[in-house]
């Protein structure tokens, strides 16, 4: 059974790959790398001029008054910006006298983002969430032939497609948030996954993306865990004025690690693929990944993404989501399978406000969905 669902999951996005999308923004102007919208030449956080130009007046229904002046830059090298995020939260609890709901807030994020140009090829920035008390900081030197670069700091390593939205399971998961479960239910990269150490970055024309990085997730214990390695090579060839299409895969070598017993388990091989494709107002991008022994001994842990997006009209997008992890590709229905159906919704400039519905379908006698309206507001 487990065969044949995996086999219809990599037909469908050898399918997707050849009708539809990208990371969804820049898959839709005929296509673009992270940097072009980017202070992180591999996407996420700080928007670079581009980007926020890109969050002021091409992506809300509403913009500013022409005659109201706005800028994030103090001088001519220093920029500022922000991320805030909270989240409304319903989630069903099952019990014998029939299902109860609960309701709650949740503070998620909090960050402050300062990027300062010391020369036109080299950078730094930084980043402090307040309220999860991440820090990150990095330099990114194009030093390199074509722009390419060596970025030292601490950061995320470039995995995949970096979705925005952490409960993927080809991301970090649920965090036991709206789902609980004795296992955890998605890759390494939750928002608190930094890892300290160097990216080497290389741009084949505008064809191919190359990274490579070595790190230590945890910098307070020196010397006694092996580094971390990844690399992702990402393909993006030109097909069109108003087409869009990317491939590519990712590799990653670490050693597990529980604190509370302090097992140290055998090296963990990561490894996977992803497709995007757009056309129009329409994208769809998947991702496939394998994980060997990284929660058992002698198994793998896979991780399945698809989704599907399209904006109705400017400032309002629908977007459907299939999220898959399967702890223990040796066991028989033990997945987690999950359908997210939802709306983004970006009324003004720099404000998006995001409703979703999550579907859990491993057992359809357990009444366990459930559902969040989350505001977000950046500049």
């Amino acid at each position: 059974m487990k065969i044949k669902y995996y086999l219809l999951s990599f037909l469908m996005l050898i399918f997707f790959s050849e009708i539809h999308s990208l990371p969804r923004f820049s898959l839709r102007g005929g296509g673009g790398d992270c940097l072009g919208c980017h202070v992180n030449p591999t996407g996420g956080n700080m928007r670079n001029k581009s980007g926020w130009g890109f969050g002021k007046n091409v992506l809300p229904m509403i913009t500013p008054e022409d005659d109201f002046q706005m800028s994030n830059k103090i001088g001519d090298n220093i920029q500022l910006g922000l991320d805030l995020r909270g989240q409304t939260l319903l989630k069903t609890i099952p019990s014998t006298d029939g299902n109860k709901y609960k309701i709650d807030f949740q503070r998620m994020t909090g960050s402050i983002y300062t990027n300062i140009d010391l020369s036109e090829k080299i950078n730094v920035f930084t980043r402090y969430d307040f309220i999860q008390q991440i820090w990150e900081a990095y330099g990114v030197a194009h030093i390199l032939p074509n722009n390419s670069y060596v970025k030292g700091g601490a950061f995320q390593p470039n995995y995949g497609i970096r979705l925005d939205d952490h409960t993927a399971y080809i991301r970090g998961g649920d965090l036991d948030l709206l789902f609980s479960t004795n296992v955890k239910t998605g890759l390494l990269y939750d928002p608190r996954y930094i890892e300290t150490g160097v990216e080497l970055g290389f741009y084949f024309s505008d064809f191919a993306f190359l990274t490579a990085s070595v790190g230590n997730p945890r910098s307070s214990l020196l010397f006694e865990y092996d580094p971390v390695y990844t690399a992702n090579l990402k393909i993006q060839p030109e097909i069109g004025e108003n087409k869009a299409l990317f491939f590519g895969g990712s590799i990653a070598a670490f050693r597990g690690f529980i604190p509370i017993i302090g097992r140290v388990f055998p090296e963990v091989k990561m490894y996977g693929g992803y497709v995007g494709f757009g056309i129009g107002d329409f994208t769809i991008m998947g991702e496939y990944d394998m994980a060997n022994d990284y929660l058992y001994k002698d198994s793998a842990s896979t991780a399945l993404m698809v989704e599907v997006a399209y904006r109705i009209i400017k400032g309002l997008e629908a977007v459907v989501r299939l999220d898959r992890f399967d702890p223990n590709s040796d066991i028989d229905k033990d997945e987690y399978t999950r359908v997210i159906i939802g709306f983004e919704i970006f009324p003004y400039s720099f404000i998006e406000i995001k409703p979703q519905y999550r579907i859990q379908m491993e057992d359809p006698s357990i009444d366990n969905d459930s559902a969040l309206i989350q505001f977000h507001i950046w500049y």
